[in-house]
């Protein structure tokens, strides 16, 4: 029996701003994470991610590669981004230009095990627990279901 290749990562080539708060274990590499933000335990970033001042992404989250998350914003426990649409029908793997970017505004909140594809989200939105984000949500709310649609 042969050994597994082992990669271990933890926290490599990230910017912190001051005054942010890491609960380990995490994996956080190649990323730039705001003054002021909350890190909970079993999250990873991925490199090219941009989080702003003051967010807080709590436990279990996986942000991937193109995504960049506003000020002030709440990420909800097992919130998933993904940046691959399987465009031809499988997944992309390395073909990073198969891959897709993610925006979310300021003041975003994101509630647990929501799903978040390849979308921009405007500022002061609440995207509900559960919910799977399809479509760029450009007009303030509270979105909710699979696919997310306004509640109000």
């Amino acid at each position: 029996m042969t050994e597994p290749r082992k990669l271990q990562v933890g926290i490599r080539n990230v910017n912190f701003g001051d005054q942010v708060t890491i609960v380990e274990p995490v994996n956080l590499y190649g990323c730039d994470i705001g003054e002021g933000c909350f890190i909970g335990p079993f999250v990873e970033i991925q490199k090219s991610v941009r989080i702003g001042r003051r967010t807080k992404v709590q436990s279990h989250a996986f942000i991937c590669e193109l995504v960049t998350i506003g000020a002030d914003c709440f990420i909800g426990h097992g919130v998933m981004f993904v940046n691959d649409l399987f465009q031809d029908g499988g997944p992309a793997g390395g073909d990073v230009s198969k891959w897709k970017s993610t925006t979310i505004g300021n003041h975003v909140s994101i509630g647990s095990n929501a799903t978040i594809l390849p979308v921009n989200i405007c500022d002061h939105v609440v995207i509900g627990a559960g919910s799977v984000v399809t479509k760029n949500i450009s007009e303030p709310g509270v979105y909710v279901g699979n696919p997310a649609r306004k509640l109000r």
